[in-house]
């Protein structure tokens, strides 16, 4: 194949500008993303239920709705929670690989069995059901900078004309509304009512029937009499457009013809739909809304669509409104994959120096240069046709195979080169004789690292999918590379290098690079030598060095244990959040103060850092309410921030003076490096209630369960993720008395709901748009257990009973969120694995801890930890495979078992090499490292195929096996120390990156670095010796033959 293309040259150029253009194409066309699609889709339901508690929540709205959830293609396990503001919401989570909007429409066929089981309330609130993931995409805040709009203002514009065209927006899953659009508010007065002897329902029904559209028909309708000649539409009552006409609604007419109007008995205004929410915007009030990616939308793609929305809308806006987002995942994104690629430029223009250094031949260095775009722009075409996208993975796996697919061009060159100077043949004549010397070792090469990496991308789950980016990568890389040295290359140095005379070297440079040349190729000359009287040193005293190597083979297994484990490495992707959880049962004003010195924290302390605050109050990833809340900070851009203004650094500070605040627990934190994943650090799981035993009993197993995991050394920061129970007012209702007063159950039950929890009466006409009336107490009237005496009830004789003739209250303790797991109450704990501790031996740690609970509870992992349980079992197994694939494939290769034996036993040098470099760095063992090792044994397998081939040879030719081994040592030096120096400054620019995105590239270019540069130093050292060893071992009868004494 090498001859028929080393003719035909313009043939070999056509097949590598196809393979260009295919790849420039697809490069345009590829989606960017941070990091490919790695969480599970999963739909989710939210329904509301307005002044319900969590537990009605629970048992009226989530059950019925779950019962219904079967049947479902692909689900693997479901939460759901209950909250004390009257929302309950239903996460499904179905297996990687199924299709989300199947999984969503069979979700909502489902929830239409359960919709007439609901109460009608809810039914009337309205259910949603969406794609969704877990983290924020993107928050946008609203603030008017004249101060001309208060947050109700500013909170209904944004309800009214923002939300809507932001959920049309490709991309977007759902948006989280902090705060809501006007409503019309009516504040009822307990004492009027008593005094006018006016219930709340007629208060209500009069409401209803005053506020109504009524279809009367038309005048002359067909069929018409003959000869009418008349026809219009008759109107008859509108819908209620303003507080004044709300007031005016009749609720009683006295026989004397004075009427008792609403006005009478409540405050109307034009209020808001839930004051639930408090925004801020950097100390000043504002709206915001936050949005959810839809699962398998493009981040980048949907951010960008949601700018330009705003853009447009912006033109709009009143006087004064200004969008802000101060919450962003994406800049990150943009920035890191920015990196990668300069890294990856750095990479090919070290490369190329390296190349040079060596061939000291302008057009020598050329051939392996054209070989990168043609290898790295084919490799895009593959990925766009395994439908993967450019990110973060697949851009680290492009500069690691920089190293490798250079090694291929420059092993063809070099050898084309040698032959030249040796023998004196035309170009040509020497291309045609090297392909013939070197096509098997090219396969060989490419088929052992191709082996190192397929099995990465058999694993399943979440870490199955990152590890499928780089081995796709890689391998299409590889494979691509061969190609390319099979079919380009030989037609390259067939027509570009020029000829040799016999014996003739390098051509040579005058002046300065001349000197500089000579100066090196001395040098080298000299080390050469050296190193051979080491290695001959070594092969005299061959039993005493493999002590040697036994030993550092176990301070490999050694460091290697004691690298803690982690899944990614944090980054810093200039935002972090805080959350508030003021104490259980504070009121809003008391959570606001805490949030307010939050804010002065950041704005104040960190001003150089820190760009923007948004705080919501009223609403946290642990759950709504009054006590609760959460901030969005933004920081500066990375290059205007020292190294102390990093994320890390102003956390660790956010930390040490939000503690001293003693009136809410305060917690800091990044966001995690895989936002679909949740927070990625640590394992989360559910305590299951299977037999029914009851809240009681569930919250003291997780108590007896968080005691256990506390005496643990094994586990750090067991803690619920949830709510406290908190005290509630519980009101008992005296059937019997209320019959004998003639009270109906309904009035008592929709007189407090009105009172306590507001209703949600009917809809009024607000410019032009379709808003919602509420009718509740007015603020005096409901803030305290005695003001429940002002409250009547209208029996069926007319007279007005107080609440005090047949109810009593109480206090007692109760939950504000209540959560099921796979529809069975549960509780949700999160933890994590004790320094130094692999998070798999954590996990069994708590699966032994959680067998000693009393019958009836169990656990199960949920997010991150499930798709880790599901793949840890798989990396040793993993590890093992490919060092068997790269075995057989060896063995297949070269026709012997010894030969794959001697190769293999390099692999611990290389590790031990990543493992040092690791621990020096005090870095984590995370995915990255482990694509860092695999990396790094497909590397000095390479080294050593490169001398034991040639050993190998010499030795069937009938040398000695010191003879053989010396020989080889001497040839394959050179091209083994410029094909690892190349490797080692193309990931070079990683393990010394710094800014956006540094986190993963040092992760990834530290370990490779490391395992390179043990893996060659001592790699050049011990492979003549493991070929020596495993020849006088394996092949005592051959050695005889050749003379060679019995084993020394």
């Amino acid at each position: 194949m090498a001859r028929f293309f080393i003719d035909r040259p313009i043939f070999a150029w056509v097949i590598a500008i196809i393979i260009m253009l295919a790849g420039a194409l697809a490069m345009l066309k590829l989606p960017i993303s941070m990091y490919p699609e790695v969480a599970p889709p999963a739909v989710s339901i939210s329904a509301n239920y307005p002044g319900a508690s969590a537990k009605v929540v629970e048992d009226s709205v989530t059950q019925i709705i779950e019962q219904n959830m079967k049947g479902l293609d692909g689900l693997i396990y479901f939460s759901s929670n209950s909250s004390s503001n009257g929302q309950a919401s239903i996460t499904l989570t179905f297996e990687s690989g199924t299709n989300p909007d199947i999984a969503q429409v069979q979700v909502q066929n489902k929830l239409q069995l359960a919709m007439p089981l609901l109460p009608q309330e809810v039914q009337r609130q309205g259910i949603n059901v969406a794609k969704s993931s877990s983290g924020f995409l993107n928050v946008i805040g609203f603030v008017s900078e004249d101060g001309s709009m208060d947050e109700h203002d500013i909170s209904d514009y944004v309800g009214s004309n923002v939300i809507d065209p932001l959920s049309r927006v490709p991309g977007v899953g759902s948006i989280q509304v902090f705060g809501g659009k006007y409503a019309m508010r009516i504040w009822l007065d307990p004492n009027k009512l008593q005094t006018y002897r006016v219930s709340v329902d007629e208060v209500t029904a009069a409401v209803r029937a005053q506020n109504a559209q009524v279809a009367v028909g038309q005048l002359g309708g067909a069929p018409a009499v003959k000869g009418q000649q008349l026809n219009a539409t008759i109107n008859a009552q509108d819908r209620l457009q303003t507080p004044q006409q709300f007031r005016d609604i009749v609720l009683r007419t006295e026989a004397d013809g004075s009427t008792l109007k609403l006005g009478d008995v409540a405050r109307v205004e034009l209020g808001a739909e839930t004051y639930d929410f408090v925004t801020r915007y950097n100390g000043k009030p504002a709206s915001g809304l936050a949005v959810t990616l839809a699962t398998g939308a493009n981040a980048l793609a949907t951010a960008e669509g949601v700018r330009t929305t705003l853009d447009e809308l912006a033109a709009n806006f009143p006087h004064g409104l200004k969008a802000v987002i101060p919450y962003d995942t994406t800049p990150f994104v943009k920035v890191s994959i920015k990196g990668v690629v300069k890294t990856l430029l750095e990479a090919i223009v070290l490369v190329f120096l390296v190349m040079y250094l060596f061939l000291q031949n302008f057009r020598a260095t050329l051939i392996p240069t054209i070989a990168v775009p043609v290898v790295l722009l084919g490799t895009f075409g593959v990925l766009a046709a395994l439908g993967f996208s450019i990110n973060m993975l697949t851009m680290f796996a492009m500069v690691l195979a920089i190293g490798l697919l250079v090694d291929d061009a420059i092993v063809v060159v070099e050898n084309v080169e040698r032959i030249m100077s040796e023998e004196g043949l035309s170009p040509l004549e020497a291309t045609r004789k090297s392909m013939g010397q070197i096509t098997g070792a090219l396969v060989g090469i490419g088929l052992v690292l191709s082996a190192v990496f397929v099995p990465m991308a058999f694993m399943s789950g979440s870490t199955g999918v990152i590890y499928r980016q780089f081995s796709a990568t890689i391998v299409s890389a590889m494979a691509l590379s061969v190609l390319v040295a099979i079919v380009l290359t030989p037609a390259l140095c067939a027509t570009m290098l020029k000829p040799l005379k016999k014996g003739e070297h390098h051509v040579a440079h005058r002046g300065l690079a001349g000197r500089f040349f000579n100066g090196f190729n001395n040098g080298f000359d000299r080390t050469s030598s050296t190193y051979q009287r080491g290695v001959r040193g070594i092969l005299a005293r061959p039993w005493r060095f493999m002590a040697v190597f036994a030993a550092l083979a176990v301070a490999m297994g050694v460091l290697f244990m004691r690298l803690p484990s982690s899944f990614l490495p944090n980054e810093d992707q200039g935002i972090l959040m805080a959350l508030v959880q003021a104490p259980v049962g504070a009121t809003q004003e008391r959570t606001l103060e805490s949030i307010y010195k939050l804010e002065d924290h950041f704005l104040q302390n960190e001003k150089d850092a820190v760009e923007s605050v948004f705080s919501v109050q009223g609403f946290s990833f642990s759950g709504m309410g009054q006590n609760s809340g959460m901030a969005f900070v933004k920081l500066k851009d990375w290059h205007e921030r020292t190294p102390d203004q990093g994320v890390g650094p102003i956390t660790g500070r956010a930390m040490a003076a939000l503690g001293q605040i003693k009136d809410a627990f305060i917690f800091a934190f990044p966001p995690p490096a895989m936002p679909e994943l949740g927070t990625a650090s640590g394992y989360t799981f559910f305590l299951k209630d299977n037999t029914g035993q009851g809240h009681d009993a569930l919250v003291n197993a997780r108590n007896q369960l968080l005691g256990m995991a506390g005496n643990s050394d094994k586990l750090a920061n067991v803690r619920p993720n949830g709510l406290d129970d908190t005290p509630q007012l519980r009101l008992d209702i005296d059937v019997a008395k209320a019959g004998a007063h003639g009270l109906s159950l309904d009035a008592i039950n929709s007189t407090l709901a009105t009172a306590w929890g507001s209703s949600y009466v009917d809809d009024f006409i607000d410019r032009g748009r379709v808003k919602r009336v509420y009718m509740q107490a007015d603020d005096g009237f409901r803030m305290n257990p005695e003001d429940f005496n002002l409250w009547t009830v209208k029996n069926s004789a007319g007279q007005m009973v107080p609440f005090s003739a047949f109810a009593s209250q109480r206090w007692d303790y109760g939950s504000p969120r209540l959560e099921r797991y796979n529809g069975v109450s549960a509780l949700e704990i999160q933890g994590e694995a004790a320094p130094g501790v692999a998070s798999g031996d954590a996990m069994a740690e708590v699966e032994k801890l959680a067998s000693q609970l009393p019958p009836g509870f169990s656990i199960e992992w949920t997010a991150v930890s499930y798709q880790e349980r599901e793949a840890g079992s798989q990396t040793p197994l993993l590890y093992t495979l490919s060092l068997l694939i790269v075995f057989l494939c060896l063995a297949a290769l070269y026709e012997s078992w010894s030969v794959p034996t001697a190769v293999l036993l390099v692999a611990p040098l290389g590790i031990l090499g990543a493992v040092l470099a690791n621990t020096f760095r005090g870095m984590e063992r995370d995915v990255y490292f482990q694509v860092a090792m695999l990396t790094t044994v497909g590397l000095t397998s390479k080294n050593a195929i490169l001398i034991v081939e040639f050993a190998k040879e010499h030795l069937e030719k009938g040398a000695g096996v010191i003879e053989a081994t010396m020989h080889a040592v001497r040839d394959r030096l050179r091209p083994i120390v410029m094909t690892s120096l190349a490797f080692g400054l193309g990931v070079l620019p990683l393990a010394i990156a710094s800014g956006a995105g540094s986190g993963a590239q040092r992760a990834i270019g530290t370990g490779v670095l490391g395992g390179m540069i043990a893996g060659t130093v001592l790699g050049l050292f011990f492979i003549p010796l493991f070929f020596v060893v495993v020849q006088r071992l394996f092949n005592r009868r051959r050695l005889a033959a050749n003379g060679e004494p019995p084993q020394a």
